[in-house]
């Protein structure tokens, strides 16, 4: 009887809503970018705190709806809501003004809200802990609590502003930019970036274009950035397979010499180059590709025989001999 119900108490609490409870109780120092690529309609959300997981609790995007960052003494349903209400139509501003109206804890709160339409709303609450502050420009804002400087948005929002690149070259200076001006007076724990798209199709995971969290780690941001190359890297992959499975081969010889330069100490990235070279007849181009693919990973070498099978290397007895004499 105990157990059956301590079963039912534990369903009762996560059913009941009640699992704010478990959420931190501390504040989240935390700063965090939301943005909205004005060219593609990407949103973002990116941050960096000295806290565990912080990717858990801060960053919520849906393509075509929004972008949010919770933290400060983190009230997680800012963002499940705030995107719910401004799927309904509702701007950021007025969602924000709703949400904020109904929460007891509001003075503690630090909430970024953008829509879909590029407008903008944030609220630090009165009682966040110093340096606590927030800066907004056109399609971005920023937002900090328990800073070592108070100049950390500003100098934030300068990065994102003068910065080149895609969304997540931009919110990823806009990091480093806070680390650099001191960054969380605690130091540095976790970090996350959430992208999606601009063209949304209605099916989430193919809307989400990256998310990343770095859960643990002494420099997050190193990690994370490090991530976004390994990310990009195998987008290329992936899009080289898909030319494979057309026998696009230049294509496909393409996208996998992109992936490689991304992420040039995989060496399973030149490996599919190599085969698609043998692939589209060009099997001298191939071998010393192969040769030093094997040298570096052997079991590439055992497993190049299995793909003959799989319609993915040309069933030819002496091309595979002499590629696997490399």
């Amino acid at each position: 009887m105990k157990l059956k119900y301590m079963t039912l108490l534990c369903v009762c609490i996560f059913s009941s809503g009640i699992t704010q409870q478990l959420l931190p109780s501390r504040p989240v120092a935390t700063y965090s970018i939301i943005a909205m690529d004005e060219t593609t309609g990407q949103l973002g959300v990116a941050v960096q705190s000295h806290w565990f997981s912080v990717g858990f609790l801060v960053p919520w995007a849906k393509a075509g709806v929004g972008a949010v960052a919770t933290q400060s003494f983190v009230k997680v349903d800012y963002g499940p809501e705030g995107l719910k209400l401004m799927e309904s139509g509702m701007t950021a501003t007025e969602v924000l003004r709703i949400l904020t109206s109904q929460d007891d804890g509001e003075d503690l709160r630090q909430v970024g809200m953008i829509d879909f339409n590029g407008n903008v709303a944030v609220h630090t609450g009165k009682r966040c802990i110093k340096h606590a502050g927030h800066v907004t420009g056109d399609n971005y804002s920023v937002q900090a609590n328990m800073m070592a400087n108070g100049t950390v948005p500003k100098a934030m929002a300068n990065a994102f502003e003068n910065s080149k690149g895609d969304l997540a070259d931009r919110m990823m200076a806009a990091l480093e930019a806070a680390e650099t001006e001191g960054g969380d007076i605690r130091g540095k724990q976790s970090a996350a970036m959430l992208i999606v798209s601009g063209d949304p199709t209605g099916v989430d995971w193919k809307d989400t274009l990256l998310s990343l969290r770095i859960e643990d780690h002494p420099t997050p941001l190193v990690e994370l950035k490090r991530l976004i190359r390994i990310h990009r890297a195998y987008q290329h992959a992936n899009m080289g397979d898909q030319y494979m499975e057309t026998k696009e081969i230049e294509k496909a010889l393409s996208e996998y010499s992109k992936a490689t330069e991304f992420y040039p100490e995989n060496a399973e990235l030149p490996y599919w180059s190599a085969i698609a070279l043998v692939n589209g007849g060009r099997l001298e181009d191939a071998l010393p590709v192969f040769k030093s693919v094997f040298k570096r990973n052997p079991n590439l070498k055992t497993m190049t025989p299995r793909l003959t099978n799989s319609g993915l290397l040309i069933d030819d007895k002496e091309i595979l001999r002499r590629i696997m004499n490399q």
